[in-house]
């Protein structure tokens, strides 16, 4: 199962993410985690144009698809609907902790999501974790 946490840039992606990878292996599933920072730093790209952040979104997309993990878990911005529809998740999960990033262009470019199957308005990392893990598993 491919799962996209997606938010703007400090609504705790990252922290739910690893939690979450955590709890699947502790359940003894097989989770990978792919979070879109570490993805940018090995292949040094760092260009957040429209292109560049298409690229990305494919990037994210191709590792995804080629895990045989149980869960996939990537967590990235994905500011618009294109850039989600890109990467085809099985699952989403909207960070909806923050009202503004810490990037202006980014926060200018963010689209809120129209469908999604979790929304995270208030963050609480053990409920969240538990919580989404008890829907999947």
């Amino acid at each position: 199962m491919k799962i996209l946490i997606m938010g703007l840039p400090g609504s705790g992606k990252t922290t739910l993410a690893q939690a979450l990878q955590k709890k699947f292996i502790e359940l003894g599933r097989t989770a990978d985690w792919y979070n879109a920072d570490q993805i940018r730093a090995q292949h040094n790209n760092w260009d957040f144009s429209e292109a560049g952040r298409f690229r990305q979104a494919q990037r994210m997309k191709k590792l995804a698809d080629s895990s045989e993990s149980d869960f996939v878990i990537c967590d990235f911005v994905a500011p618009t609907q294109q850039l989600r529809d890109e990467f085809a998740a099985d699952y989403v999960i909207w960070m909806d902790t923050i009202s503004q990033g810490r990037f202006a262009d980014t926060n200018q470019l963010f689209e809120r999501p129209g469908t999604f199957d979790i929304q995270v308005t208030v963050w609480n990392s053990d409920f969240w974790t538990d919580y989404i893990a008890e829907q999947l598993t």
